[in-house]
């Protein structure tokens, strides 16, 4: 379309021609005078004035209709690129321009296409070139309309060599842009091309104008929309996260409610132990101060594999180092949470809580962990007046100990009658147990002496100076054994242990045989052993125990000769001896047990009678004896395990 202007004193003569293809070819409209009389048609015709406000009348029924249409879509609400690509459609339309495109300014500061009718290349709409170059810059820095006869031949603007490229694809020669203003602001600019020179009238600008305010609107809205939309769902998030939080702080108080009515309650470890199994799910561990599992539970609707103690101990460190509660992951898929149990300085065990790790959900929610450190704090207060009680306990039995064994042989009715409270039978507490280890006082071995004397129903305690206990016994070897053999479990240390049985109520005259028993088992260098007084007693009335050298002496004194002999002429005369001892002097039977013959031994004898003299036989046979088995036994105690 071509409007040309021609300004005299006396009229104004308007000649429009209409070029465009979408009107099935070339039209006309009639040359106006100022007056509204009719000058001619472009065939020569002349029509009335009335006809040409007709024609025109109905251009502007169709601008009309094409802009209410426009704003029509508005009010729809839809998606913004759909409302850009209807208002460049009937701008594309009314306008009878090549093509129309409309550019938004993006986050980035550079102008983007987001819609276009009638372009030729699909690289167009990708086009993005800086927002201060080119027509759109002019347009956007002035947030006024500018054209362009022939945009490579002007000069009126710093091109962009990427969008110099698009014009020569799209062959744009006249180039029309309208700024879309929100709020004083230019955000973008619609554009009209046309791949011929041409100049742009008023009413075009005043048309597209028109569709870039509608463009601003539509703009507008959508970003009012699309606000508050994000602002509904934040609120709809927060929303969510309330009421998850208030979930959580309820659970979160009715396992602290729970909790605490297990301490009123006059609950166990155990007890608390399962009520965070099943409240958290998975399964809880509780480890004492060693890392040894005292309790495990499990939640009977998400059980969880109980971890190995040596798993655990790298996060009861960490535990320990940070004072908070720490999390981590195995190599098996499951995820535990550890809280060390601590009383000031004082370090209790630790609590561990195990369970299944789910993906995108390792970590534990921090409420559940703050439940788990709570838990701590409910289990120190338990351990402490569990360690309070079992204290006082074994202060008690200590007490009835040292009144049995002071107040024997015998027991008072007062005696009895404090032991049976305690549910104990004094009547069969018949074995005597004493204890002994290099790396442990007394008094800690008499701890754990306690522990043993509660599975038995015994008593236990610290009598003068030695770790002591006295229980019920059928098989006094077995007993001893069992006792040493869990002592020894449990301290991972060497510790001996000698028994002797109790006979008409005497624990003293036990106790004081034990326990010298214990000192000859030391002296001849027993560390680690469980045994009753049998092989020790007759040494342990015979030698003062509390002089061990007098034991090396006499060893030295009754077979020493023979041990050098052995020692330096490799013969083997001490252990002949003790098995011709050991058989009743029968050489027969000695020999079959040696498994030499008759005449080997008699030779071997014969050697003896050289070292010790002819007369060993009948002079110091006792002392012989006596040495050669003293010598046995520590034999058996220096020998390797």
């Amino acid at each position: 379309m071509t409007v040309t202007l021609r300004r005299r004193y006396s009229a104004v003569e308007v000649y429009i021609t209409h070029t465009s293809r979408r009107f099935g070819g070339a039209f006309s409209h009639p040359m106006l005078r100022r007056d509204g009389t009719v000058v001619s048609y472009p065939g020569g015709e002349a029509k009335s004035c009335g006809e040409a406000e007709s024609c025109s009348l109905v251009r502007r029924q169709r601008e009309l209709a094409s802009l209410y249409a426009t704003a029509k879509s508005l009010t729809a609400l839809g998606e913004l690129d759909e409302v850009l690509q209807s208002i460049v459609h009937h701008a594309h339309d009314l306008i009878s321009a090549d093509f129309t495109y409309l550019s938004l300014v993006g986050a980035d500061g550079r102008l983007s296409a987001r819609a276009s009718e009638g372009t030729i290349s699909s690289s167009f709409l990708a086009a993005c070139i800086p927002a201060g170059v080119g027509l759109g810059g002019k347009v956007l820095a002035s947030r006024s309309p500018h054209w362009v006869r022939n945009y490579a031949a002007t000069t009126l603007i710093v091109r962009d060599p990427d969008f110099d490229r698009l014009v020569a694809t799209e062959e744009l020669v006249a180039l029309l842009g309208v700024p879309l203003v929100i709020r004083g602001e230019a955000v973008g600019a619609l554009f009209a091309g046309d791949r011929s020179e041409r100049s742009f009238q008023a009413d075009e600008i005043a048309l597209l104008s028109a569709f870039a305010d509608h463009a601003a609107v539509a703009l507008d809205n959508a970003r009012l929309y699309e606000a508050s939309r994000t602002a509904l769902q934040e609120l709809k998030s927060a929303y969510r996260k309330i009421e998850d939080h208030m979930a959580v702080m309820q659970r979160a108080q009715a396992i602290h409610e729970a909790l605490t009515g297990v301490v009123l309650g006059g609950g166990t470890p155990g007890d608390v132990a399962q009520l965070l199994a099943d409240q958290l799910g998975g399964g809880v561990t509780l480890l004492d101060r060693t890392g040894t599992a005292l309790v495990h539970r499990e939640s009977a609707s998400s059980p969880c594999r109980t971890p190995a103690e040596a798993d655990l101990a790298d996060a009861v460190k960490k535990a320990r180092r940070s004072g908070r509660c720490t999390t981590s992951v195995g190599t098996v898929g499951v995820a535990r949470s550890v809280a060390s149990i601590q009383a000031g300085d004082n370090y209790l065990g630790a609590l561990a809580w195990s369970r299944e790790a789910v993906a995108d959900h390792g970590t534990p929610d921090d409420t559940d962990l703050r439940t788990l450190e709570r838990a701590t704090h409910i289990l120190g207060l338990l351990i402490l007046k569990e360690r309070a009680v079992a204290e006082a306990g074994e202060r008690l039995s200590g007490e009835l100990l040292t009144e049995l064994m002071v107040g024997s042989p015998g027991i008072s009715p007062a005696q009895r009658a404090r032991t049976r409270a305690r549910n104990i039978d004094t009547d069969r507490l018949d074995l005597v147990l004493v204890a002994d280890s290099p790396t442990l006082s007394s008094t800690d071995l008499s701890h754990h002496l306690h522990d043993i004397a509660r599975d038995r129903s015994g008593l236990a305690g610290e009598h003068l100076g030695k770790a002591t206990m006295i229980l019920h016994s059928i098989d006094d070897d077995r007993t001893v054994e069992e006792v040493h053999q869990r002592l020894r479990r449990t301290l991972g240390d060497p510790v001996l242990v000698i028994g002797e049985r109790v006979v008409n109520h005497d624990w003293s005259r036990a106790f004081s045989l034990a326990s010298r028993c214990g000192a000859v088992m030391r002296a001849i260098g027993h560390t680690d052993l469980g045994a009753t007084t049998g092989r020790y007693a007759l040494y342990a009335m015979i030698f003062d125990t509390e002089r061990a050298r007098e034991l090396d002496r006499f060893i030295s004194d009754s077979i020493g000769p023979l041990l050098d002999h052995d020692q330096r002429r490799g013969t083997d005369l001490v252990d002949t001896l003790s098995a011709y001892y050991a058989h009743r002097a029968n050489v027969t039977a000695t020999a079959r047990a040696l498994y030499v013959h008759v005449n080997t031994l008699l030779k071997r004898l014969d050697r003896v009678s050289n070292v010790l003299g002819p007369d060993w036989r009948h002079e110091n046979e006792l002392e012989l004896q006596l040495g050669l088995r003293l010598h046995q036994l520590r034999t058996i105690a220096t020998a390797p395990s």
